[in-house]
């Protein structure tokens, strides 16, 4: 059973609470880590550089294993500098420099499908 407009006001309003009153808590209860994202993307750079080290280091003596963990190692770096990245963040914005009014990606979905099948 889907909220009423009411109470998905109501739920954002304290949504909005919380981050305004306790940042830290919200920040854990997503899974962000509170590192600064430019040692983030520092880390991520840096581990690319020694995963491809170890990768021509496994190449160069023949050893397969090695050379598989070097490329897991760039891997992981650069799934870190990706993320840490903040490509087209100010194109869902608003005026004032809040979030624009997007949820969450199966939110999204959900509300295109009812629009799909309820607006026929």
């Amino acid at each position: 059973m889907p909220l009423s407009d009411h109470e998905k006001r109501l739920l954002a309003e304290m949504e909005a609470a919380l981050v305004a009153d306790d940042p830290g808590l919200v920040s854990t209860l997503n899974g962000r880590a509170r590192t600064p994202k430019s040692s983030r993307a520092l880390a991520g750079f840096f581990s690319i550089l020694g995963g491809i080290a170890v990768l021509f280091i496994g190449l160069v003596s023949q050893l397969t294993p090695l050379g598989l963990a070097g490329f897991l190692i760039s891997l992981v770096g650069l799934v870190l500098l990706i993320s840490n990245l903040s490509f087209g963040k100010s194109e869902f914005r608003g005026e004032k420099g809040q979030r624009g009014n997007r949820g969450k990606w199966s939110d999204r979905l959900e509300e295109r499908w009812e629009r799909r099948n309820f607006d026929n």
